[in-house]
């Protein structure tokens, strides 16, 4: 059987220079075109971004061609007033023109699987379970993943998130059930790649949750990967320096940084400590002003959106990294931290649980508010007071974000590719049979 194939990748968000949805779809594309001869399906404003990279990426610009789906008046841009309906209740109008675009995006790719007649289809971002699109429906097998966005917000965490927060995902916990339910779509992409394909899943409770929801197994591949720039040392703390503590993200109500600043607070008075926040949003004020009544501001330092380079620094220069988030897939910030060499602290739930081990992090318990703070706090304690332990957590975080290099990604997909093609089972696990439990934690540590 032939390794090097001809697929049609769909990443609808993909730029070199952005983070989020469209650094995956860049990442993976990247990693896909390492062994494979890729025809990728995107929006068309991503277009004067990829043109501009892809000569810094020789190997990408021989093994890609990008197609850009003709925009459409209803098409999605990065304008203001898009990103306006992107953070409100009008959501549902992003993801109708997304939609459209995906049914553009089928028309295209059906021209040129007439003309190029490709091994398989892929379809990257955007990563949500919702929207499969059509290209599934194309007479060779389909590969969905990695899949996000099945698991809903524990109801227990909604009352941390403030009254606005609290309504916005205990809504979208309602709709996302719903859609799992009686969603058509999804079932019959599902099918299609569970018997004719590959199922990708970004997490091991996303896996869960398409084995129940869909019935079909699924490989686990992290959605984000190890970024280029590794530290070279681990930030030493001095005797009688203060533990630096960071945190970094979008400031809305579900990445939950008031959990670290109660934790903050109920540290001993002898437990010195300083913290750098990064990022800013709509809760920055309503966060700022907690932090003045819990006696905080004194060791706070608010940096807003810095320029990366000054970002990472930052995070190098950490001796801690707090993530707070309570609803996520695996963030970015997570994979910085750890090839930052900084040990990291978090919630033990979404794609952290699968990443931190107990040898480069510390995963507190998930129950309920206090609880959750009560865990930093006594997590946070626990590294200032034990800075060898901390050192071998720092050295440890380094030697784990190798394991999510792109390049383990691109020769995983090699495996999943040729099951795919050569494989009409239903799952990569058959029937009677769970994989052995070294066995899924190798599928996770990728």
């Amino acid at each position: 059987m032939r390794t090097r194939l001809k697929i049609l990748v769909s990443a609808y968000a993909c730029n070199p220079y952005r983070g989020s949805e469209e650094g995956v779809g860049w990442g993976w594309v990247k990693a896909i075109a390492r062994n494979h001869k890729v025809h990728v399906l995107t929006a068309t404003y991503h277009r004067a971004d990829i043109e501009k990279a892809l000569p810094g990426h020789p190997e990408l610009a021989e093994n890609a061609v990008f197609h850009y789906v003709p925009h459409k008046p209803w098409d999605y841009r990065p304008t203001k007033g898009w990103r306006f309906i992107e953070g409100s209740i009008l959501k549902p109008i992003m993801n109708n023109a997304y939609r459209l675009w995906q049914r553009d995006a089928y028309r295209l790719g059906a021209e040129l699987h007439e003309r190029e007649r490709f091994d398989l289809v892929h379809l990257v971002t955007y990563v949500g379970f919702r929207f499969p699109g059509h290209l599934w429906k194309l007479d060779v097998p389909f590969v969905w993943g990695p899949i996000g966005g099945l698991e809903n917000t524990p109801w227990r965490l909604l009352p941390m998130l403030g009254l606005g927060g609290a309504v916005y995902y205990g809504g979208r916990n309602v709709i996302n059930s719903l859609h799992k339910r009686f969603l058509g779509l999804p079932k019959r992409a599902f099918a299609k790649a569970s018997s004719r394909g590959a199922v990708i899943a970004a997490t091991e409770g996303i896996r869960r949750e398409i084995r129940r929801w869909y019935g079909c197994e699924s490989e686990v591949i992290c959605e984000i990967g190890t970024p280029g720039e590794v530290a070279a040392d681990l930030s030493i703390r001095q005797p009688g320096e203060p533990l630096r503590l960071a945190w970094s993200g979008l400031h809305l109500p579900g990445k939950a940084l008031p959990l670290l600043l109660k934790a903050a607070a109920m540290l001993p008075a002898d437990v010195d400590w300083r913290l750098d926040i990064l990022g800013e949003g709509p809760c920055t004020q309503a966060w700022r002003r907690q932090a003045e009544r819990l006696g905080l501001n004194g060791r706070c330092t608010w940096h807003g959106w810095l320029p990366r380079e000054q970002a990472v620094a930052l995070i190098h220069g950490s001796h801690v990294f707090v993530i707070t988030s309570l609803k996520d897939l695996t963030s970015t910030v997570l994979l910085e931290a750890l090839s930052q060499c900084v040990p990291v602290v978090c919630p033990d739930h979404c794609g952290f649980a699968d990443v931190v081990t107990d040898e480069c992090g510390i995963k507190v318990p998930v129950v309920d508010a206090a609880g959750i703070a009560r865990g930093i706090a006594h997590a946070v304690e626990r590294l200032a007071r034990d800075e060898v332990g901390r050192r071998a957590m720092a050295g440890n975080a380094l030697r784990r974000a190798a394991d999510f290099t792109w390049e383990r990604k691109a020769e995983r997909l090699k495996e999943i590719y040729q099951q795919a093609l050569s494989s009409t089972c239903a799952a990569f696990v058959k029937p009677g049979g769970e994989k052995p439990a070294k066995e899924v934690a190798r599928s996770v540590n990728v």
